[in-house]
């Protein structure tokens, strides 16, 4: 019977030494600008043709210019470049592009942006950004919406929608 009594109390204060770690663990707060991803599918329940991860930044009260400025490259985001999952060979804008993992870099214009994949992966920001690895250039043409806050991705009908402040870009996608 003591036998007993101190197995289980021996027990106990393991379980209660492994749960109290448990609490322990600090997790950092939201981030400013949390991570999204986008996926271009034909239809609800069709395979993923291209994901796009990416970082969300917030104007808050910033204008969509001073974060993303015309005629500079831009990570299309925030934090790291927007990356590109592509797992069946696309066009884009036109343009034939080999299923693979890129970084998506944009150019931004006042009537027209200039969306570019890149080779270099898991690159910060656009500091590093090498033309000599773009795998394509596109233009595609500026149009306006409803006001968004948070810079966003979406697909729908074969077309990636980039949207932020009023600002609208459209990009064709096609299998």
């Amino acid at each position: 019977m003591k036998k007993t009594a101190l197995i289980s109390s021996i027990l106990f204060a393991f379980i209660l030494l492994i749960s109290s770690h448990a609490d322990a663990q600090d997790f950092a707060g939201l981030d400013k600008s949390p991570m999204d991803a986008a996926l271009y599918k034909t239809s609800r329940n069709a395979p993923v043709i291209a994901k796009v991860i990416y970082s969300r930044p917030q104007l808050k009260g910033r204008s969509v210019g001073s974060l993303a400025p015309n005629g500079k490259v831009w990570r299309t985001g925030a934090n790291e470049a927007a990356n590109v999952i592509i797992y069946k060979d696309v066009e884009i804008g036109g343009k034939a592009v080999s299923a693979g993992e890129y970084s998506l870099f944009t150019i931004p214009g006042e009537k027209e942006w200039t969306i570019i994949l890149n080779k270099d992966i898991n690159v910060w920001g656009a500091y590093s950004y090498n033309p000599d690895n773009d795998v394509i250039r596109v233009s595609a043409p500026v149009t306006t919406g409803k006001e968004l806050e948070a810079f966003s991705i979406a697909f729908s009908n074969g077309t990636m929608h980039l949207g932020w402040g009023t600002l609208r870009v459209n990009v064709p996608f096609s299998n």
